[in-house]
């Protein structure tokens, strides 16, 4: 017989669920009415002050009809693609390193680790310095006697994305390289010993056995670098301001040039509406197939 003294389900942790009704408003009211309020006034023609006068898709035509946004569109694809596969690539190999019980791990761990405590901007200044051809890598080659040697990635529009991508990979990958080493520390140290009895080379163990066990610190992974990914602004900002020219402009940078700059609010919110779908996109598929999966399992 059930026992009938037993709280139901709805009234188990009263205190608990009545302490975070303020959090629950405040994610509906400030969250999701930001939200909804951005993607309404993206069809309006607001300038300087936002104003409700509907013009349709005017303001998503003129959006992509843009140069500009194109331009930042196919940068934030340039650094985004090459971001992702290098971030995770290198921060399993540094991770599958730091796992072989090496000499001094906290130490290396530590240092790997310290440039993510470190702002963008602060990142972004000194990979300024560092790239700068006239006291940087190139002038310290070039005082070695090597007078032809050019790098100068942040002058050059053609490969500007590729210096900035340098130092997002710098602040990045340490962050990668922990969640990869935790997932590592997961694995049960009899996986390994049977895989070396069986006489299985070390990168067929990680390529078909401990990658496969670690989908969901990859898909964790994928997650937190793919937003970070959309959102880029200040990294560009503080090396090269969106230069030369329009050479490295992002989304972002875009979005805050017409609603800050350009006053031109309604074309603002249009790009940043652009920019919720394309993360609504990513996190989507990743909630459903993690929850989703896991309830009809």
């Amino acid at each position: 017989m059930a026992d009938r003294t037993r709280p139901s389900g709805l009234f188990k942790n009263v205190n608990a669920k009545i302490a975070s009704i303020p959090m629950i408003l405040t994610a509906l009211c400030v969250f999701l009415g930001g939200t909804l309020w951005t993607v309404v006034y993206s069809f309006t023609d607001s300038k300087l002050l936002p104003r409700l006068r509907f013009v349709g898709l005017d303001q998503y035509e003129r959006l992509w009809s843009a140069p500009r946004w194109l331009v930042s569109i196919e940068n934030l694809a340039v650094y985004g693609v090459l971001s992702l596969i290098l971030s995770l690539v290198i921060g399993f190999v540094l991770a599958a390193l730091l796992d072989q019980k090496i000499r001094f791990e906290n130490t290396f761990r530590t240092i790997f680790l310290y440039p993510f405590a470190l702002s963008f901007v602060v990142t972004g200044l000194v990979w300024q310095w560092i790239l700068n051809p006239q006291f940087g890598i190139q002038h310290i080659v070039r005082s070695l006697g090597f007078e032809s040697f050019t790098f100068d990635p942040l002058y050059n529009a053609d490969i500007v994305m590729y210096g900035i991508l340098i130092a997002g990979l710098w602040q990045g990958t340490g962050l990668v390289m922990c969640l990869m080493l935790a997932g590592l520390r997961g694995i049960d140290e009899d996986i390994w010993k049977a895989a070396r009895v069986d006489g299985i080379p070390m990168w067929k163990t990680y390529l078909f056995i401990v990658i496969p066990m670690m989908r969901p610190v990859f898909i964790t992974t994928l997650v937190i670098i793919t937003s970070g990914i959309v959102k880029l602004y200040d990294l560009v900002v503080a090396q090269t301001g969106g230069g030369p020219g329009n050479a490295s402009e992002v989304p972002a940078k875009y979005v805050y040039e017409f609603m800050f700059r350009a006053q031109n609010l309604g074309q603002g919110f249009a790009a940043s509406t652009m920019m919720l779908l394309s993360v609504a996109i990513i996190i989507i598929p990743w909630a459903y197939l993690e929850f989703g999966g896991k309830r009809r399992g």
